[in-house]
């Protein structure tokens, strides 16, 4: 198994096996990207960053080229999040590496760092501050054992940070104060909370903790972790120096001294302000959460599958009618996924979480339900999805009803849109064949597909049993004919007949 992560300062990979439940680790590879600094003040990566990114992922791809789709997982993180033309760069890296990437929202970054930390220091049922100061953002989180219980994600990071204030290198005191005071105005909103939930143990993950405790050890500040008077006097030291190139800190690489102060003003800033004296250091991260993460799927383990549950949940879903819409889109997905060449392991899961949820948009209103649906799951927290995959899932939602002649699958990735396009009317097929929300057993369908069209095939009778559903499926094939997509209707008996002659 293999886990990739696509960071705002450095690219990591881990490559591991799994023995007895356990990982052991293969292979490490680690490049000092910094490609935060490429991102311009509108939101754009610019082409020299890129090319640094995909010739770094070239590499990385050599050692993932013989690997099962299944077994890699790669995530992007706060740059990704944040850059306008991110698509045309996905598209890039997917290509050299030979593995789709994920871009992760910040919550689902800080769970994937909180399940990486606890893995590594032991499932004692402790309470535990864990903090991931990364190139583009900072993770925050507070959990027992191996659970999280409230999670932060910082626009503010040590790649940021130092570019803002110490991008000439100049290291004086009045830079330290303006640096730390922005680090202090970001993490005002989740102190309060933070401290009145309380922890047992500080734990600090990533590259600039654990630089900074290297550093703060080997000049005989500490002889564990990193204390806050141990980074103070590390800022006093690098004041004293004057300049980024004069930098001679024992245990800080060459690589790192330029994003160096930022991050530290963000780590000292932390400690003051959430009143820690001292903090552990784990190698436990992000790429060691996305390998239990897998590892738990593949277990059914899913988290994905329990954000799914808390949302039927939260907002009051009718689970018969969604085991029912269920039932018959699968159904149906069997039928057709291998003349339209569907990825089961990628779009069953993908529609099966969609006719769970897709009626979610009512617990707000029954008028465009469809719409207040997609926005829920565009812009909720879901723990285990990622964009893309969020995305997907709110697009099948917002569009499993009414027509459909406004709708522009353009934003998503080219490889998506034929795809999604299938899963729609699929969705839409299974929604109104259940619309009379009944719990008789749905007749066998038949289907005929071709790439643009599918037939639908019922018994003779049940058109004359069921004519409301017969108009809504008349109404259907005009909405579906906007997008190009033809549907027809036919009875079994015809198709049994022409058959045998």
């Amino acid at each position: 198994m293999a886990a990739v992560d696509l960071g705002s300062n450095s690219f990591h990979m881990v490559v591991a096996r799994i023995h007895h439940g356990q990982f052991i680790i293969l292979d490490r590879l680690r490049e000092m990207v910094r490609f935060a600094s490429g991102l311009s003040s509108d939101g754009y990566l610019d082409n020299q960053s890129q090319d640094k990114a995909l010739g770094c992922l070239r590499r990385f791809g050599q050692r993932l080229h013989d690997m099962h789709a299944g077994n890699v997982r790669v995530v992007g993180t706060n740059t990704l999040r944040k850059a306008r033309n991110a698509y045309g760069f996905l598209a890039a890296a997917e290509a050299v590496l030979g593995h789709p990437v994920e871009v992760v929202s910040g919550m689902e970054e800080a769970r994937l760092i909180y399940l990486g930390v606890t893995y590594h220091i032991g499932s004692e049922p402790t309470s535990n501050l864990v903090v991931d100061i990364g190139g583009g953002s900072t993770e925050l989180i507070i959990g027992e054992g191996r659970e999280p219980r409230r999670m932060g994600s910082l626009s503010l990071g040590c790649v940021r940070l130092s570019n803002k204030f110490f991008r000439t290198g100049r290291l004086s005191r009045k830079r330290f104060d303006r640096a730390r005071l922005a680090a202090q105005l970001e993490l005002r909103p989740i102190c309060a909370t933070f401290r009145r939930l309380g922890w047992d143990r500080a734990i600090g993950s990533s590259g600039t903790v654990r630089a900074a405790a290297e550093v703060a050890q080997q000049m005989g500040l500490v002889e564990r972790g990193v204390s806050l008077a141990a980074v103070e006097s590390l800022i006093d030291a690098m004041i004293d120096a004057r300049h980024v190139e004069d930098l001679d800190l024992p245990g800080l690489s060459p690589d790192r001294a330029p994003v160096f102060p930022g991050g530290v003003a963000i780590l000292v800033e932390i400690m003051n302000n959430l009143s820690v004296d001292s903090m552990d250091v784990t190698d436990g991260s992000l790429r060691e959460g996305l390998l239990y993460d897998m590892f738990g799927r593949m277990h059914h383990h899913d988290p994905r599958e329990r954000s799914v549950e808390a949302m039927q949940r939260r907002y009051h879903i009718d689970g018969k009618q969604a085991r029912r819409v269920e039932t018959t889109a699968l159904a149906l997905l069997e039928k057709v996924e291998g003349q339209w060449q569907l990825d089961e392991e990628q779009v069953r899961p993908l529609l099966r979480w969609a006719a769970m949820l897709h009626e979610i948009g009512l617990d707000i209103a029954h008028a465009r339900y469809h719409q207040h649906g997609g926005y829920l799951l565009a812009n909720a927290d879901m723990p285990g999805f990622g964009h893309l995959e969020q995305q997907l899932l709110a697009t099948l939602v917002a569009r499993h009803r009414r027509k459909l002649d406004d709708m522009s699958l353009d934003e998503l990735p080219e490889r998506w849109r034929g795809p999604l396009l299938r899963l729609i009317v699929l969705l839409r097929l299974a929604v109104l064949l259940n619309r009379t929300r009944s719990r008789v057993t749905q007749p066998d369908v038949g289907v005929i597909c071709g790439p643009q069209s599918l037939q639908l095939l019922l018994p003779r009778t049940w058109y004359a049993e069921n004519p409301l559903t017969q108009a809504d499926l008349g109404q259907e094939q005009a909405w579906l004919q906007t997008r190009g997509f033809e549907l027809s209707l036919g009875t079994l008996a015809a198709v049994q007949e022409t058959s045998a002659s």
